[in-house]
Order: C-alpha cells, then structure tokens, then sequence
C-alpha cells in the first residue's frame, strides 16, 4: 500500500462525473447561489465542527445581525456571543471578530482573494482559505478537510487523515481542476459528495456514487478502512459541582468564566471541579454573601468536548440575596439569561 505522503493519481474522469452529479444533486443551502466572500468565510467557520442542520438557521440570524463585515468589525462582544450561543467551538466566534476588523480596516471590507493573505487571517486555516478562494473567487484551489480525504482516499485506495495526506491531494486536485466558471461547483462537489453519499459513519451510498466504478474501496469492499485513522486519545473525565442558585423571584447567579482556556469569557452558573457535599455547597453560597434558604441536590448531567467529559453534580438552592458580591457573581432573571447572557450548551441544558 502507498504511503500517505506518496503522490496520488486521481481518475481523469473525476471532474467530470463530479460535476455533472453536482448540478442534479446538490443541496439547497443558504450559503450557496451567487457566493460572495463574506458568505463564504461565515458558513465555512460555521460548519468546521457542526452539522449542516444545526448551521443553516444560526447562519441565516447571523447574517440578519450582521449583513456586512463592517457590521461584524464593530459587533459588541456579548451579542456576537449570544448569536453564537449553542453552536460551540467558541473560539471561532472570537477569532471570526478579529478577521472581521482586519478586512474592514486592513482590505476595506473585501476579503483578500489569494490563499496565502486568507490563509494569514485568525481562524483560517488551510482548508477555509482553499474554500474563500475557489468557491468566491472562482480559483484552482482546493479546500481539502475530512469528508475530501474521505472520498479521494476511498477512490485512491489509500491514505490517512493527516496533513502530509492533505497536501498530496491539494496538489492532485490543483492538476484536475475545471476552467474558472466552474471551480466553485468542483469545490462544492467534493465537500456534498463526503457529505451524501461518501459517509463518514455507516455504510457509503456507493450505488449512487458517480465514482463508484472508478472507486478502490467500491471495488474492494474496504470503503470503512479508509481514510487509516490513529486511535483517539481517551477522554479526561472531570467531576464537577454545579450550583443553580436561585431567589424567591426566580432569578439566578451567574458568573463570566476566565478570558483564557475553554469556553473563554462566557457566562456560567458557579462551579468547581470537585464534588462537593450539601454542606460544603451551603458553605459556598454563604462565603460568597448570600443567605441559603434550602439545598438540594439533582440528577447528574453530562457534557462532551473532544478531548474531556465534564461529569456535572447540580445542585438548587433558593437564597436571599441581590448579589453574590464575595464572589463576583451577578443576578440575572431568565429573560436576560435568554437575550444578554452568552451561556454554553453544557450549563444552558442545567436549566
């Protein structure tokens, strides 16, 4: 078997099939039609992590809220967040604001249209720069991530999801690539083919593949060995305590987390990673200024990043009180929770 970093030869038929298969079986997405560059680049940071179901609407509020880059540029922080609440991955957003002002001030609100100025921006990597400049501006370059190694793995019968792999084929696709009034449909046609009929998990639809004659894994039956994946790395499990502090009008305390790490500044219900007893969460409460009235404890509840599991003990408690001021924590009724506090799916399913 060929070595990932081996040059891959790709069927002459590729662009062809590809596209011919596009124009009949794409999907009807907000981000496609006449794609322009902001369009782009907002729908791709979207989608790195996140399902295309999950994205369409948050992509299309999103673009309600900011129409135009220079929108996005002098965007606050806490209603960026707030748009983004739920779709993870927080640090795209931030990264997202960053990019934002350097095309409104540095490009005058048009994103640079070679891949290595895209590449230089925060939060674009190879991959959305191969995409802003096939698909807006109708270049040879190929946007290369998991579902186009998939595919190409799967016809070239070898390969692995690393980025010596990634760079084989970015330079196989570069030779195959349709005139200009076409790039944008090939790049499309290879990000729709891994993510309809090429699947990552479960069988692949290779009897409406347009590949599938020419395809090694079809001919060979080894279509869920390819891409060849490393093992995953065990998940870190970290128990937590979680508390829900609640006054007599129904408001709760929250907190902003810190500014560095995971789930940088965003809001959260207080926290410690160690599993605390009733006594030691009434404790708490009364060292952060506030009278408990009751504590109780409730279900645990799970939440999953890549790399760790936060296994959450939640715990209610009704306390009198306007503020947690020994603490820095602040009130906030369900209506602000809902239209001011960015929170996190992981503590948002708390509620």
């Amino acid at each position: 078997m060929p070595k990932s970093d081996e040059s891959v030869d790709l069927p002459a038929c590729l662009t062809e099939r590809l596209l011919r298969w596009y124009d009949r079986a794409k999907r009807d997405l907000p981000w496609r039609g006449a794609p322009d560059a902001y369009h782009v680049w907002v729908s791709e940071i979207m989608l790195q992590q996140t399902r295309v179901e999950t994205v369409r609407d948050y992509y299309v509020r999103f673009l309600a809220a900011f129409p135009t880059v220079f929108d996005l540029a002098s965007a606050p922080d806490e209603k960026l967040m707030k748009l983004w609440q739920g779709l993870g991955y927080y640090s795209r957003a931030r990264n997202m604001a960053k990019t934002a002002r350097i095309v409104a001030e540095r490009y005058g609100g048009v994103f640079p249209g070679d891949r290595a100025s895209l590449r230089a921006l925060p939060g674009i990597g190879d991959y959305t720069a191969g995409a802003i400049a096939s698909i807006a501006y109708s270049l040879p370059e190929p946007a290369v991530d998991g579902n186009v190694v998939r595919v190409l793995s799967r016809i070239a019968g070898h390969g692995a999801d690393e980025p010596a792999y990634r760079a084989v084929l970015t330079d196989a696709l570069r030779r195959i690539y349709p005139p200009p009034e076409r790039c944008s449909d090939f790049t499309q046609s290879l990000m729709e083919l891994g993510a309809t009929v090429c699947l990552p998990n479960g069988a692949p639809l290779c009897g409406v593949c347009p590949m599938r004659s020419e395809c090694s894994a079809a001919v060979h039956g080894n279509a869920d060995s390819l891409p060849e994946r490393k093992e995953k790395p065990v998940r870190k499990i970290v128990p937590m305590t979680v508390v829900l502090a609640e006054n007599e009008q129904g408001a709760l305390f929250l907190r902003r987390r810190s500014e560095n790490g995971l789930l940088a500044g965003l809001w959260e219900f207080p926290n410690v990673d160690a599993v605390l007893s009733g006594n030691e969460v009434r404790k708490w409460l009364e060292d952060a200024g506030l009278k408990v009235l009751s504590v109780r404890e409730a279900p645990l509840k799970k939440h999953v990043f890549t790399h760790l599991e936060w296994h959450m003990r939640p715990w209610r408690a009704v306390v009198e009180g306007t503020t947690g001021e020994n603490a820095g924590w602040v009130l906030a009724d369900r209506t602000e929770m809902k239209s001011a506090f960015p929170l996190p799916k992981a503590f948002g399913k708390l509620l």
